[in-house]
């Protein structure tokens, strides 16, 4: 979907999730998301004990950076940060209590 689509979709429906086991911190979701949905910033001690043992490793080495999802409910579904995620760790989800 192009970034002119986008401003067509309601926010809120969907939300952006991001797989901490996959992710990098690479920055490609904050760069391509027009609606400013994506921070990318120091792993949170609580999700780093939740990652797998490779993982941990893999997060060490790329810095100990992931991206957050803080502005969830203004993502609008147009799938720009899955494109663009070259770790593919972001999908896209029913937003709880949408019956849509």
């Amino acid at each position: 979907m192009s970034e002119s689509k986008c401003f067509d979709n309601p926010a809120g429906l969907v939300i952006p999730v991001v797989d901490f086991n996959r992710c990098e911190g690479k920055d490609a979701c904050v760069e391509v998301c027009p609606f400013d949905v994506f921070d990318v910033r120091k792993i949170d001690r609580s999700d780093y004990r939740n990652l797998s043992f490779v993982a941990k490793f893999k997060n060490r080495v790329h810095g100990g950076m992931v991206a957050y999802t803080p502005n969830a409910d203004q993502c609008r579904a147009c799938g720009l940060c899955v494109k663009a995620c070259p770790e593919r760790a972001i999908k896209l989800v029913k937003a709880l209590g949408t019956n849509r």
